[in-house]
């Protein structure tokens, strides 16, 4: 048996759940299985807020992609280029060709990352005025004045009792006006 490298395939837009069960269907049914290691739809987590709950949800951020650990041959080749929803591999000419372990590597930890820490929906700007939807400040409006996405933060000049405030938020304690 070969080396397990990563490689990417394309599927239908929409339909990356659909073709990673269509394959580990189509898997569970032959031998080929030991060719196969992992099938990974790349989402993250993204937190919203709607209604002024906070929401998380999954958000492919390659939509149209499933990348998948195989040992390449005829056989696993052909398993998973015949997959419904499968439209083919990646690469120059069409031909497989694997993804780096740096590459995986950043896509595996970036939807690790966001299980703790999701990624806001919406994206702020310097200047912007927001709404404070969650938290001790509720309902007072704001302007941001400096981003941190690294931190998910926000520092927002707020309006107090007639005086200027920096206050610090996380995205999801805020909406957009």
């Amino acid at each position: 048996m070969g080396e397990m490298k990563w490689y990417v395939v394309h599927t239908q837009t929409g339909s990356e759940e659909k073709a990673k069960a269509g394959l580990e269907g189509r898997m569970a049914k032959t031998d080929l299985k030991k060719y196969i290691g992992e099938i990974v739809v790349p989402t993250e987590q993204v937190s919203e807020i709607r209604g002024g709950k906070k929401r998380i949800t999954a958000r492919k951020f390659f939509p149209g992609y499933l990348m998948i650990r195989m040992d390449m041959n005829k056989e696993s080749w052909y398993l998973v280029k015949t997959t419904p929803g499968i439209t083919g591999f990646i690469g120059p000419g069409g031909k497989p060709a694997p993804i780096s372990a740096e590459e995986i590597k950043a896509i595996l930890q970036r939807t690790e990352d966001t299980e703790t820490k999701p990624t806001p929906k919406i994206a702020f700007e310097v200047g912007e005025s927001i709404r404070i939807a969650q938290g001790p400040f509720t309902n007072f409006n704001g302007t941001v004045m400096e981003i941190h996405p690294e931190r998910g933060k926000l520092k927002v000049g707020v309006s107090i009792f007639g005086r200027f405030t920096l206050v610090e938020l996380e995205y999801w304690q805020m909406e957009k006006i």
